[in-house]
């Protein structure tokens, strides 16, 4: 193996949950970092907060239980040694089996521990091309205007896009808890949620004044793709009388103590900060009008006098045509570009993952990856029996459907040979050998010191 080379600079372009998981990954193995972050002088419409790694939508990171995927995926992570997870097991808040935080406890920890850094330069900047020299692009999904049209040139394809949006954000003084009641499905975790049961009557005039409530007008949303993960409940609402009653406001393993039975329909409401002050209202991603939100959210049970402390709304996102582009490392290698650039790297969730933790995994693998590439080192790339190899697979390779984004999920991991055909076999299979397989290519890397330790 030749010796590791010096070194060299590298550049990330932009402070977003991948873009700071590759920063650090960077930083990790030596290598010198420029984080170039537009933030705070410029933002999207999406983005409210100073700091780095800000949540946009939900505070939560989805179920922590082995025995979901994205919960796979997070403690293959955390053996892999990553910032975002680390930062988000510091700022956890209750929410029975998912890893909710802290909204501003959360980006102010990941962006205190990369200030701290001494190989990590941070600089304000709009960036307008993509970089020379060693580079991750990691501008995310509302990336815009010149950098979007040069990384168009670059890929010899036009950009896809898709539209997902935000649910609104109440406070906790304004529930009124005589009819709202805490409680988590199934007993599963601690009284982490707050419910507002509905009856028939109650559900019935909620969903005709849902469905029948203004929108916003967003430019090409007709025409667009909307991710399912991040549906509009009025959407949703649009499609059945029972398909919200049957997903986010389902009543199983739920019962009402005023009547000791399981309400019709519940709107569940998650814990949003550290002090129980905020709460989002769970399923909830919408693009009506502020004032129609008031009026048909107010209609809730339990939320008459509901104060909204951030509304809901909906944004388009952009990602790119990953497949045949970029190869499972994230670098932009693959034989479908026009000219290929090794040691430029993409992350996030333009590259076609979907979802806070997905996204940050793509930024831990560009960043292992381009540090291993400065350092001469092979590529560091998980096999597809891990959740992160999985969809880092899903991205760079063949597809014979339409290239969507994708949330990580038990159907892209390759189930290990030989093993029972019962899912929940196949499910415990799957989880050992992803586990046993993270556990050996941590080996392969620096050892992890989190930087969150010390703060």
């Amino acid at each position: 193996m030749p010796e590791p080379a010096v070194p060299t600079r590298a550049v990330v372009v932009g402070a977003g949950l991948a873009g700071c998981e590759a920063a650090f990954q960077l930083a990790r193995h030596g290598v010198p970092v420029l984080l170039l972050e537009m933030k705070p002088g410029r933002k999207t419409p999406a983005h409210h907060a100073d700091t780095f790694a800000e949540l946009v939508c939900s505070n939560s990171l989805r179920s922590d239980r082995l025995e979901n995927a994205v919960g796979l995926l997070k403690q293959e992570m955390r053996t892999l040694g990553s910032l975002i997870l680390a930062a988000a097991d510091r700022c956890r808040v209750p929410a029975g089996g998912a890893l909710a935080v802290d909204r501003d406890g959360f980006t102010g920890t990941v962006t205190r521990a990369l200030r701290a850094d001494p190989l990590i330069e941070i600089r304000e900047a709009f960036v307008e091309s993509i970089p020379d020299g060693p580079s991750i692009i990691a501008t995310g999904p509302l990336t815009e205007g010149p950098l979007a049209d040069d990384i168009v040139q670059f890929l010899g394809y036009g950009s896809l896009h898709f539209f997902d949006a935000a649910a609104p954000i109440v406070s906790a003084d304004s529930v009124d808890l005589s009819i709202a009641f805490r409680a988590s499905r199934y007993g599963k975790g601690g009284d982490d949620y707050l419910n507002c049961p509905m009856d028939e009557a109650e559900y019935l005039a909620f969903h005709a004044a849902l469905v029948t409530a203004e929108t916003a007008d967003i430019h090409d949303f007709d025409k667009g793709a909307v991710f399912e993960g991040c549906m509009p409940v009025e959407t949703m609402a649009g499609r059945g009388l029972d398909t919200i009653r049957f997903g986010p406001l389902k009543p199983v393993g739920l019962t009402d103590p005023r009547t000791g039975r399981t309400p019709y329909a519940v709107v569940q409401l998650r814990q949003d900060d550290a002090a129980r002050s905020l709460y989002n209202l769970v399923g909830f991603q919408t693009r009506l009008k502020q004032k129609e939100q008031m009026r048909v959210f107010r209609m809730i049970p339990g939320l008459a006098h509901a104060e909204f402390e951030r509304f809901g709304a909906m944004h388009r996102n952009t990602y790119l045509p990953s497949p045949g582009r970029l190869a499972a490392d994230y670098s932009a290698t693959g034989p479908l570009l026009p000219n290929v650039r090794p040691d430029l790297f993409f992350a996030g969730q333009m590259t076609g993952v979907e979802g806070y933790v997905e996204s940050a995994s793509s930024g831990l693998l560009a960043g292992i990856n381009l540090a291993r590439r400065l350092l001469v080192l092979d590529p560091f790339v998980p096999p597809p029996s891990t959740a992160i190899g999985a969809l880092s697979a899903y991205v760079s390779g063949e597809r014979s459907s339409a290239f969507e984004p994708m949330n990580a999920n038990f159907g892209l991991i390759r189930v290990p040979e030989g093993r029972s055909r019962r899912k929940d076999d196949k499910v415990r299979a799957t989880i050992e050998e992803s586990l046993s397989v993270a556990t050996s290519l941590a080996a392969e890397l620096p050892p992890f010191r989190s930087p969150v330790d010390a703060l």
